[in-house]
């Protein structure tokens, strides 16, 4: 009776954890602005990979990390605009713990489905930089 009580406590803590790869998996979409300019390009990287913007506004797919997304713009007759957007531990993450799914919040801190980059990162552009010949 005793090990089916363990047995079955073990699998409900499995069970549990990577609750938040599970609900929100490791990719976000977000959508991205150049308040003013339209049809800025941008490049946005973190620790996970590189990610492309070919015309602002847009929506680009990132792989959510921990480490901020550095995201870079530009456009002929702008000055180039950069970002650097941090992430934050989404709260579910600490309910694994709670939990006592230690090893699906370490999964989720790994993979990156523990952090969240905001929904809508803007990066500022102004007038005044090289114009295209």
């Amino acid at each position: 009776m005793k090990r089916l009580v363990i047995l079955t406590s073990a699998i409900a803590i499995l069970g549990l954890s990577g609750c938040a790869s599970i609900v929100d998996g490791s990719h976000q979409v977000l959508s991205l602005v150049t308040p003013n300019v339209k049809g800025a390009t941008c490049t946005a990287t973190n620790n996970k990979g590189t990610y492309y913007i070919n015309s602002t506004p847009g929506t680009l797919t990132v792989h959510r990390s921990y480490d901020p997304l550095h995201v870079d713009c530009s456009k002929a007759g702008y000055d180039d605009g950069t970002e650097i957007v941090k992430s934050s531990t989404k709260g579910m993450a600490f309910g694994n713990i709670l939990a006592g799914g230690f090893i699906g919040a370490g999964v989720d801190m790994a993979t990156g489905a523990a952090s969240d980059y905001p929904q809508r990162p803007v990066v500022p552009m102004r007038l005044g930089g090289p114009t295209s010949p």
